[in-house]
């Protein structure tokens, strides 16, 4: 990412689906947009069009995804875009949404990254605007012993631990930099949930747009008969079974860490919130929304404290 010129879109793509936690329908069009513009959302469906902006400071709510508002109006579950613009190497792009989720599509980044490698992306003539740390940002939760470490670097990389002490998933790690195809290997990893979650998650008005289709499911205990005939209806499958590997079988894996790479690309997208595209080393174990978007305003608030007003 180095020594690159700013980048937009040579088109505009529209996506549309339901919405993860709302169920609601909402449209979807990504479009180019000018130099410095950065990644801002615009509710098409509210008067007057209202921007926001994709920042840290516009950081609502991370109950299970991002959520970004400002003057009462947000978008939420903004994470899996952030990430297929950022790993796709795009600077500058308004994502324009009739609706108040991002849709969930198959729970990945996947389309975001073939529609974006579908045409040539446009150069922009002036140098992309690195986020150069002058100090070292650390996040802690030290509930969980969770945290996010972002360290200078003259090069970007991610490397991301997750461990849910789970005897299916295990310890997973993954890693993100100049030698991986974002594309392939963390664009199309999907979302998940353990089972036990699912239940309690309907009956809190959560997942109203979840599917076997765009969440892996995790299977961490023994699970009856009847249990699965009913998770078979509450999801209109009608024939649910748990794998040997401790998964349903609604779907096959891509990577036997996908999990894992799923969190990176949560990470990605979270991060990307810091304002532009880090050139740092940045770490964490068991990351997730709250944590990645701490992180994020902790960078963005030692970038402020170290501008130099005239």
């Amino acid at each position: 990412m180095t020594d690159m010129l700013q980048q937009t879109l040579s088109n505009t793509y529209k996506f549309e689906g339901k919405g993860l936690h709302t169920g609601k329908w909402a449209t979807m069009t990504i479009a180019p947009a000018p130099v410095d513009t950065g990644i801002v959302f615009r509710r098409m469906d509210l008067p007057g069009t209202p921007c926001i902006e994709a920042v840290a400071a516009h950081v609502s709510n991370t109950a299970r995804s991002t959520t970004i508002s400002k003057d009462g109006v947000s978008v939420s579950t903004i994470e899996h875009v952030m990430s297929a613009l950022t790993g796709m190497g795009i600077d500058n792009a308004f994502v324009e949404i009739e609706g108040e989720e991002v849709p969930i599509l198959d729970g990945s980044a996947r389309y975001y990254a073939e529609a974006f490698s579908s045409d040539a992306l446009v150069r922009q003539g002036q140098p992309r605007r690195l986020v150069e740390l002058p100090e070292e940002v650390s996040v802690e939760d030290e509930k969980t012993g969770a945290w996010v470490r972002i360290s200078p670097s003259s090069t970007f990389s991610y490397d991301v631990t997750t461990d849910f002490s789970s005897r299916v998933l295990g310890v997973q790690t993954a890693r993100w930099d100049a030698g991986v195809d974002y594309a392939r290997e963390i664009a199309v990893c999907r979302t998940f949930v353990f089972f036990l979650e699912i239940e309690y998650l309907f009956a809190n008005n959560l997942i109203k747009g979840g599917d076997v289709d765009n969440a892996i499911v995790i299977v961490e205990h023994p699970v009856s008969r009847e249990t699965l005939d009913r998770m078979s209806s509450l999801f209109g499958h009608p024939s649910l079974e748990v794998t040997g590997q401790g998964y349903l079988n609604n779907l096959q894996l891509h990577f036997d860490n996908e999990c894992g790479r799923h969190k990176l690309l949560d990470l990605i997208g979270d991060l990307r919130l810091a304002g532009g595209f880090l050139s740092a080393r940045v770490t964490a174990y068991k990351p997730g929304h709250r944590l990645n978007t701490l992180a994020a305003k902790a960078v963005a608030e030692v970038l402020e404290k170290n501008t130099i007003k005239v």
